[in-house]
This record gives structure tokens, sequence and C-alpha cells, in this order.
């Protein structure tokens, strides 16, 4: 059982790749967006949060106060159609799963969802921070608990690394912690400038289309925050920076959600859901791990490396059980083995190529 205190991403993940970036730092430039995952629960389930009636229930109420007596299923199903839909989470909820709230998904379709949030630096496309919000939570409001998420995982990398760094060593991470922060429009409103201004933050985030002119009167500090992030947007730095928020953010959407299956969850309250949110998010990161130092950091890309001897020293580690010591010893491990094993012999003799004998065959 994970304490809530636990529910962050592991730092020896984190760290593992910041020693593998390529000497660029780990969390200095951060890049937030937000995705809805749809709850494990039916619209068709919800009650009214005053009287715990159905909605076929309500919907019985309205049509016996209208004039119908007995109402069937076809009067009902009318009403409903010519009625102004009021799905208000404010008036209904989900007895299955009450952390879900009733949300317009990107399609177009009405469903009780849930709202992820990602942090993803954008020098090693790692999540360094994931939490879960209500679907019914605004961009600008959920910022500020991702981004603070987000700051304590730099910060906790920052004290791991000083505690094992060398003096002589250059550091992987950005001692001076975030310093800035892109995300896309809907998380702009002056407010927001101000607040993450006041955490020494530089945010690149372009704005809405406003209708009319926007008063400043009493409001000059928001007005310098929100005239600095323009001009910051405009730039051809900040435009590089919204495109590479891009890809990398929606890249680990794709992976953990789409690809990983959790595109609709499988579990309900927000406590169980992001414990599984942390292991899909663990192993993207662990994939990135893979991918600088093996060159492949998913199942499809290892068929790129059949052959390599790193695959076969691991093949050989698995299936000959080997003793790990001395290189000598394992050396003369892989070249008895290999002496032995017939069907190399039969492939040398033959000219196969290793490449294609490489899944089955110890030998070459």
């Amino acid at each position: 059982m994970l304490e809530p205190d636990d529910w962050k991403l592991s730092s020896p993940v984190l760290g593992g790749l910041a020693s593998s970036n390529g000497g660029r730092l780990l969390g200095k430039r951060i890049a937030i967006d937000a995705t809805r995952l749809e709850a494990n629960a039916a619209m068709r389930s919800i009650v009214r949060r005053d009287a715990g009636e159905s909605y076929e229930e309500f919907l019985g109420g309205l049509a016996q106060a209208s004039g119908i007596e007995t109402p069937s299923r076809e009067d009902l199903a009318r009403l409903d159609r010519k009625r102004k839909k009021r799905m208000s989470n404010k008036e209904w909820a989900s007895p299955a799963d009450g952390d879900a709230r009733i949300t317009k998904m990107k399609d177009g379709r009405t469903h009780l969802a849930h709202k992820a949030e990602h942090a993803v630096d954008l020098d090693t496309g790692a999540v360094v921070a994931v939490t879960l919000h209500g679907a019914d939570l605004g961009d600008s409001v959920t910022l500020d608990a991702t981004l603070s998420e987000a700051g304590m995982a730099v910060a906790e990398l920052v004290k791991r690394e000083a505690g094992e760094q060398r003096p002589e060593d250059t550091p992987k991470v950005n001692v001076e912690g975030i310093e800035q922060v892109v995300a896309d429009k809907g998380y702009h409103s002056g407010a927001v400038m101000e607040r993450v201004k006041s955490y020494e933050v530089r945010t690149y985030i372009p704005e809405k289309k406003q209708a009319g002119q926007r008063h400043w009167e009493g409001k000059s500090e928001e007005q310098q925050a929100v005239y600095q992030n323009r001009r910051r947007v405009r730039g051809g730095y900040g435009k590089s920076l919204l495109r590479r928020r891009g890809e990398l953010v929606e890249r680990s959407f794709a992976h953990c959600y789409e690809t990983g299956g959790m595109r609709r969850t499988h579990l309900r309250g927000h406590e169980n859901i992001l414990k599984r949110q942390l292991v899909h998010v663990g192993a993207f990161n662990l994939s990135l791990i893979l991918r600088q130092v093996l060159g492949a950091g998913t199942p499809r890309q290892w068929k790129d490396l059949e052959g390599t001897p790193f695959l076969l020293f691991i093949y050989y580690l698995l299936v000959g059980k080997i003793e790990i010591g001395s290189q000598e010893a394992e050396s003369q491990y892989l070249v008895r083995n290999r002496s032995q094993n017939h069907e190399a012999r039969l492939a040398a003799r033959r000219d196969w190529s290793c490449r294609k004998l490489a899944t089955y065959s110890p030998g070459c």
C-alpha cells in the first residue's frame, strides 16, 4: 500500500535518465499539458446529490409535473430530448466513482472522466511529475499543483546528485530548479502569469483571443507579466519551445494512455488510478534510459538489435545461467558454448546469417 508521500516518480529512474542525457541539464525547461481519461463509470448510473434519485426517476418526476401521470420510456426519451441539458457536477454524481466528473471529451461525447496532467522535461523527454484532478477543473486551476510537484521532484534530484557527485563531475540536473514553463493557450490567464512570475519562472504560454480590449486598472503587476509572456512567445526561441512541447508531451500521452491502454481507466478513485499512472509513467521513463543506453526503448525496436553482443550476453545470462564473475570466465563460457552448439556449426557451414538465428541460436 503506497502512502500519499510515495505518490511520485522514482528518483532513481529520473536520476538514471539525468546520467544518460548526453550533457543536457534535466529540470530546467518543463512543459505541462493535460488530457482526460474516461472513468470506469456509466453516465446512466448517475444520481442526484441532494435526493439520491436516478436520472430516470428524475425524468419521471418532470413528466408527471408536465401532466403525464404514467409516462412510458418513449415519453421520457421525448421529454429528455426537448429539455435543455443541465448535467452539472454540483447536482449529479456517480455512486460507483465519487471522484469522476461529467465532462465533454475531445470527440464531443459526454462522459464521466478524470483529468491527468504531465510535467515533461523538454531536454530529455522524461515525465518529471504526473497529477490527477477532477475533469471539471480548468487548466489554469491545476497548473500550480503540477508545477509544484515537478519542482519538488527536481529539488529531490538536485539533493540526490549533490550527495553522490564528485567535485570534478559536471552537474546533470539544473541546480537552480525549474526556470521555464511551457504550456498551451488553455493555461493562459492574467492571474496565472502573475503567480508563475512570482515563482521566478519564465512562462511561454500563447494567449487566447480576447473579445475587445483588456482593462488594466489596478492590475499593473498582472499587465507586466502578460506583456512579458507575450513578448517571449513571439520570439524564435519561444516558438521552438512550443513546437517541442507539442512533440514530447503528446508522445508521453500516446505511450502511457493510448498504447498503454489507459485511455479508459479500469480502476476507481483518484488514489488507485494515480498508482497505476505512476507505473505507466515510470515504465515510459525507463524506456528513455534504455533508448539512450541500448538504442531501443520499445519492444518493436528490440528487433533492430538482434545479433548484438549485448543481447547475446542477456540470452546466455537467462538461458545458460551464467554466474557473474570475471570477464575471462564469462568469455570462456561463451566460447565453450559456441563451439558446442550444433546449430551454430551448421549455420557457419551453410553460411547462414547470424542475424536470422539470433532469436533462437546462442552460438552465433
